[in-house]
């Protein structure tokens, strides 16, 4: 009987090992919500009021080194509300949804745990508070403005924004821009890598697609 256990147990870790390396790492997400908001789709401030002017939390997503992502790998595991319950209020300040119309989160939050959260080898409170945490270790705004790069629609070189950023958090991002109202490039979400435990930043194995000009603004919120 002591073997029939031992073999479950043995099993149990082997399933949860393989799980927890079958991605490579994490992309960390954060999203100027000035620029969300300055486009010809506009945005909707939450239920909760307008977010403070300050970079807020897209996603937590496992990544694969050749640019190819998993998603929705537990289609059985269903956002929890209670789940997050003693960090609500920061999910509320540090994480808000602006999509239209003005709504909770609770939506927004489903969604990245479903598609992203269940493929991470985190439960659904250790996700969050993963995220959050990182949120603390990666403060954008205060790694441009100590730099000089406001939120006060000037226009930036992008080489500047992307060291200024390294030079306060130690790895290369990588800067994803949108467009305008009038069609001018923008400063939209900075992308971070995060190991494949969600325990340290790293330096990217690979870059989204996609690149901005060399000049581009940031707007303001």
């Amino acid at each position: 009987m002591k073997s029939f256990y031992l073999i479950l147990v043995v099993q149990s870790l082997f399933v949860v090992s393989a799980f927890s390396q079958s991605f490579d790492f994490f992309y960390f997400v954060q999203q100027w919500p000035g620029s969300y908001c300055d486009t010809k789709k506009s945005c909707c401030f939450p239920s909760s009021g307008k977010p403070d002017a300050d970079f807020g939390i897209h996603g937590l997503w496992p990544n694969y080194k050749d640019g190819s992502y998993p998603s929705n790998c537990d289609p059985d595991s269903h956002f929890d509300q209670s789940q997050i319950s003693g960090v609500l209020r920061r999910m509320r300040s540090e994480w808000p949804t602006l999509a239209c119309p003005s709504n909770d989160g609770i939506q927004f939050w489903a969604h990245e745990w479903e598609k992203h959260g269940t493929c991470s080898a985190l439960d659904q409170h250790a996700y969050f508070q993963t995220t959050l945490d990182l949120k603390n270790q990666v403060n954008l705004l205060q790694s441009l403005t100590s730099a000089g790069i406001e939120p006060n629609g000037n226009t930036y070189s992008l080489e500047s924004i992307k060291d200024a950023i390294k030079q306060d958090v130690g790895y290369t991002p990588f800067v994803e821009c949108n467009n305008d109202s009038s069609g001018n490039s923008q400063l939209y979400q900075i992308y971070h890598c995060v190991d494949n435990s969600a325990s340290k930043l790293i330096e990217c194995p690979v870059f989204p697609r996609g690149r901005c000009g060399s000049q581009i603004e940031f707007p303001t919120f």
